[in-house]
């Protein structure tokens, strides 16, 4: 696959293992690895980890809701080598890189994910937010009519 570093036009050279992201805090960096898996986790945030065990993986890549919308299907990252350009960040003592446009990962990283369609309701990972759900009416009752009654007029005898 091409580098994808040229976010920022930074040379692919200068890319740093996700492993040596921490000795890079508070700067801007373009840092490489393999996708092993892609996970949603709560509040729709999409995590990109490059470890089996993603809790004791040193470094992610963080994608927020917002950011999702305007992104594309980052789950195709999943088994891939990408090369992301971004501030490295501390979180709970990990360190991240937060994804926020797809200019990150490359001029041509538009290619590699095809845009989330802008009904998709990232909340609940694949259901279409405009699809109003089918409400059931209650069927009517099946009720025999009744022939009306005479109604009596004043002054007739009864």
């Amino acid at each position: 696959m091409a580098s994808m570093c040229d976010a920022g036009n930074t040379p692919a050279h200068d890319c740093v293992s996700f492993a040596e992201a921490a000795k890079h805090l508070g700067a801007g960096q373009c840092v490489r690895g393999t996708v092993l898996h892609v996970e949603t986790g709560t509040k729709g945030v999409t995590v990109l980890n490059f470890c089996k065990d993603g809790k004791a993986c040193p470094f992610t890549v963080v994608v927020f809701p917002s950011d999702l919308k305007k992104m594309g299907d980052v789950r195709q990252l999943e088994g891939q080598q990408i090369e992301i350009k971004g501030t490295i960040q501390d979180y709970d003592g990990r360190t991240q890189i937060i994804l926020r446009r797809a200019k990150q990962l490359g001029e041509g990283a538009f290619l590699l994910f095809p845009m989330v369609p802008t009904d998709y309701d990232v909340e609940r990972a694949g259901h279409n937010a405009t699809k109003a759900k089918r409400v059931k009416t209650p069927k009517a009752k099946n009720v025999r009519e009744e022939a009306p009654l005479p109604i009596e007029e004043a002054g007739e005898p009864q």
